[in-house]
Formats: C-alpha cells, sequence, structure tokens
C-alpha cells in the first residue's frame, strides 16, 4: 500500500498538469490490472467539505455515471468503490437500478471508509461488500435537505404529544413546527417507506442472498432492514457501524484484509482521493479505470 505519506510525495514529484489526478489514475488503473474487472470510483469530499450542495448523492450524479460507464466492456462486471454520506433516497435508487441494469448481478461494492444513509442502500446492489477493519456503513434512514426524516417525525410527534398533553406549550413548540413547509412531515413518512421497500427490493431480488433457503433469506432480510431503518435501534443518523456489526445484521461483508495486494490497492486509491480533496477544488468524483472522470467543484 501506498501511504499518506507516500501518495503526497509522488503528487509532488509529477510534472506540471495536474499530478492530483495523475497520481490517483495509476492506482485506479492498478486495481484493474489486479482484478481483471471495470473499477467506478464514487467519491464525495464530504469530510473536507461538507456544507457544498454537491456532496451528498443527487440526480445530477447520474451523469457522471453514465460517463463512467461508456464504452466499458460490461462483461467483466463492477467494482464500485464508494465513500459518500448519502443523500437523496430518490436519486440513490435511481442509480442503484441503473447499474444493476448495466451490469446485473455481477457488482461488488467496496467500502474504503465511509458509505453512510444512501452510500449504504447502494452497497446493497451487489453480491458482497467489501469493508476494512476501518470502514463503516450507517443507518438508511433518508434526510431532506441534510434533514433526518426520522429525527423530523420524531421531533412532530414529541411536539404534537406535548400539546395535546399541555396547550400551553404550543408558543414553545409553534417556531419549530412552522420551520417546515407543508406537506414535509408526510413526505418524511413516504420517504422513510421508500428506503424501506427499495432495500428490500435490492436484497431480496439482487445476487446477495440468491441461494439461502427462501425462509433463511426472508429473515436476513427483515433482520437488516429492521436495524439499518430503525432509528430507535441506531439511535441517530450518522451512527457508524463497522465490519463487525454489519456482518453480525445478516449483510455479506467480505473482509478488505482478506488480499494484502487487494488491499494495498483500494487504499492507495483512498488515500489518492483524501490527497484530490484536501488540494483541489473537487468536491465529488465519479471515475472509470480509464480516468474517465465527471468532477464537481467549488467556485
Amino acid at each position: 500500500m501506498a501511504s499518506w505519506n507516500e501518495i503526497m510525495n509522488e503528487i509532488k514529484q509529477q510534472n506540471p498538469g495536474s499530478p492530483l489526478d495523475i497520481v490517483r489514475r495509476k492506482y485506479i488503473k492498478k486495481l484493474n490490472e489486479i482484478t481483471g474487472r471495470n473499477v467506478i470510483c464514487y467519491y464525495s469530499g464530504f469530510l473536507s467539505n461538507s456544507k457544498h450542495p454537491d456532496v451528498g448523492i443527487n440526480d445530477t450524479d447520474m451523469t457522471g455515471f453514465m460517463t463512467a460507464i461508456n464504452n466499458l466492456d460490461k462483461t467483466k462486471g463492477l467494482d464500485l468503490i464508494i465513500h459518500s454520506p448519502g443523500g437523496e433516497v430518490t436519486a440513490t435508487e435511481a442509480i442503484g437500478n441503473y447499474l444493476r441494469e448495466i451490469f446485473g448481478d455481477n457488482i461488488r461494492v467496496i467500502v474504503p471508509q465511509l458509505a453512510m444513509s444512501g452510500g449504504t442502500m447502494l452497497s446493497c446492489i451487489g453480491t458482497e461488500i467489501i469493508m476494512g477493519k476501518h470502514s463503516n456503513i450507517g443507518p438508511v434512514d433518508p434526510q431532506f435537505g441534510g434533514t433526518p426524516c426520522y429525527g423530523v417525525i420524531q421531533e412532530f410527534e414529541k411536539a404534537r404529544k406535548e400539546i395535546i398533553e399541555n396547550p400551553k406549550t404550543i408558543p414553545v413548540w409553534q417556531p419549530i413546527i412552522t420551520k417546515y413547509p407543508p406537506a414535509f412531515i408526510e413526505q418524511c413518512y413516504k420517504a422513510i417507506e421508500l428506503s424501506k421497500e427499495l432495500m428490500k427490493e435490492w436484497l431480496y431480488n439482487g445476487a446477495m442472498f440468491r441461494d439461502e433457503p427462501e425462509k433463511e433469506k426472508e429473515k436476513k432480510i427483515e433482520n437488516i432492514i429492521t436495524y439499518l431503518n430503525n432509528n430507535e435501534m441506531t439511535k441517530i443518523h450518522s451512527r457508524h457501524i463497522n465490519t463487525k456489526k454489519a456482518k453480525e445484521i445478516g449483510l455479506k461483508v467480505v473482509d478488505l484484509e482478506e488480499d494484502d495486494n487487494f488491499q494495498d490497492a483500494v487504499l492507495s486509491i483512498h488515500h489518492c482521493y483524501m490527497h484530490t480533496f484536501s488540494n483541489s477544488k473537487a468536491v465529488k468524483i465519479i471515475e472509470n479505470h480509464n480516468g474517465i472522470a465527471t468532477i464537481a467543484i467549488t467556485k
């Protein structure tokens, strides 16, 4: 593995041009050569620029995926590397369905560090999720404008209960409740239901549990959805679920550490992206192993 400092030194040694891109693409190509599979990296700079509107999953990402997939040999499958805070559930649905239409069941998802919320949902489109000891997924409760739907509903229900019990609390709750647009609460309920349905469809009809007996398959999927889409169990939207816990709830997780060469290639790519976001205006990159990329930048 090329360490953080080694990647930085290599970037500094590049000729004028785009040293960040040159070094990053070198390591993505190396992973492709190791596996013989297509590689698409879906990376967000949310750890460096959390407030930028493009860091989350949204409908503009579809163009990036279409660009990255164009001219690839689809028979070689896909290794999808995800580093994302999540985002819009409808955009997540569209991207996941698109990737499944193109690559079928021949998709592996790799989580080098964080695939939260919608990133966790996308992790369920493939045959397996590859995670390291340091990797984490998260609850899949959806968000609107960066606000967790479960949080909105819990706040609303608490307000309703307290107002019924003691109408004198209306002045306290009024400025809180009125900050939500009309029908927003109902949209939060529907988004939660949609995320549940989507997870169930991807896990049930996908390849992750295809060889499981029907009853065992249904039990595992129900357990996964109950845990990941239940705010009472995960407590907060930003809860980190590590490899061990992901396995415990039933997901098919493969340890990144099983193959040293593979692990080194993946983590080298991850270090490259972290340097890119720290040393450029990029906030999101969708990129394949041929160096074809769509990059969102700050102004």
